[in-house]
């Protein structure tokens, strides 16, 4: 599982710490990132982004691969009226091919950029090349439902995705019965958190495991909010939902086990194109992590998580240093010590939490 999926970043306009002007043509996010690290290769094959993110899901070979897909795929469709808009054009939907995705949550702040012409484009893009999708749909219905992916013999895991206020999803963005949109997370009360969850109890079948994919809070800082943290808990609390898997912030954020249970409250960015820009240099966004949890098919409980430490580095994940291993395996003890989680990190630079 990650978190922000491959789309093109702006620098947000009301921060001046970040570059500045805004950037219009995409390439001159290559040629940031080329004064930082050096020359990229041109032209690169579908699987260059990916690096060395291929080598762990050819090792690790997950039941399914997940990722928050922060654009939309288009080549059509008009701007929203706000500031940043994102977009992946149709000819490079390959990419998503090159890490045989199997599902795409798409509940966020930027799947409407383009209007529904690029939300509908997105769907259809992603359906013809067998890549399922939620939290977004042709209408409500088709928004609020999961995406269901098979995982073993007899066996499904049921994804439904949310977006939040919270982390910029306009309201209006909302799918209405009659009417393209994301399926939006109005209000993080355990009111909303029990619709979700007998939502998913209508869906689920004995066998099933059920994650709830949430697009939620700021982009920077390791504070979780209380009310978060308690959302988090009424979903796992229900008895109906075994993983959370939040995302938005621009680098990890804490995770926790509540009874028994795996709570991921941000996983931060897995691949953008912020290389070269300054601002926010504190948190480390190059520095990422793949997740890999272990969930007991019998009652949704986590049995162990490896997380795998990559960089985007040259607009693509390769290995990090062993001293930027230790920033990070360093700061996630710190960050995670409060909500009762340790680690371990082993010879191949490899974190594990302590179960």
């Amino acid at each position: 599982m990650t978190g922000r999926g491959i789309d093109q970043i702006l620098p947000h306009p009301a921060d001046p710490r970040l570059f500045e002007p805004v950037v219009q043509d995409a390439r001159d996010y290559v040629t940031l990132a080329q004064q930082r690290n050096g020359p990229i290769p041109s032209p690169v094959p579908f699987r260059y982004i990916w690096g060395e993110a291929l080598e762990e899901l050819r090792r690790r070979q997950p039941a399914v691969r997940i990722v928050n897909l922060e654009t939309s795929i288009t080549d059509d469709g008009m701007p929203a009226e706000k500031e940043i808009h994102y977009r992946m054009g149709a000819g490079n939907l390959p990419c998503l091919g090159a890490a045989e995705l199997d599902c795409c949550v798409l509940a966020n702040n930027h799947l409407l950029d383009w209007g529904e012409t690029g939300l509908l484009d997105t769907l259809r893009l992603l359906s013809g090349s067998g890549i399922a999708t939620a939290g977004a749909g042709a209408d409500l219905d088709a928004a609020l439902a999961p995406a269901i992916l098979p995982a073993a013999t007899n066996q499904r895991i049921l994804v439904f995705g949310y977006g939040s206020p919270t982390a910029g999803v306009p309201p209006e963005w909302a799918a209405r019965p009659s009417r393209p949109g994301i399926s939006l997370l109005r209000a993080i009360t355990d009111t909303v958190a029990t619709e979700i969850a007998e939502r998913a109890r209508q869906f689920r079948r004995p066998g099933d495991l059920v994650l709830v994919s949430l697009h939620w809070g700021g982009n920077w800082g390791y504070q979780i909010p209380a009310a978060q943290r308690a959302f988090a808990h009424w979903l796992i609390e229900s008895g109906v939902v075994d993983v959370v898997h939040g995302h938005s912030s621009h680098h990890f954020r804490p995770l926790e086990v509540w009874q028994g249970k795996l709570i991921l409250y941000g996983c931060g960015d897995f691949l953008n194109d912020y290389e070269g820009i300054a601002g926010y240099e504190e948190f480390r966004g190059d520095l990422t992590m793949m997740y890999f949890p272990v969930v007991d098919a019998r009652d949704g409980s986590l049995k162990a998580l490896e997380l795998a430490p990559l960089q985007i580095r040259r607009m693509r994940l390769e290995r990090p240093s062993p001293g930027d291993i230790d920033r990070l395996f360093d700061r996630l003890n710190r960050e995670c010590a409060p909500f009762g989680s340790r680690f371990e990190l082993d010879a191949a630079g490899v974190i594990h939490l302590r179960l």
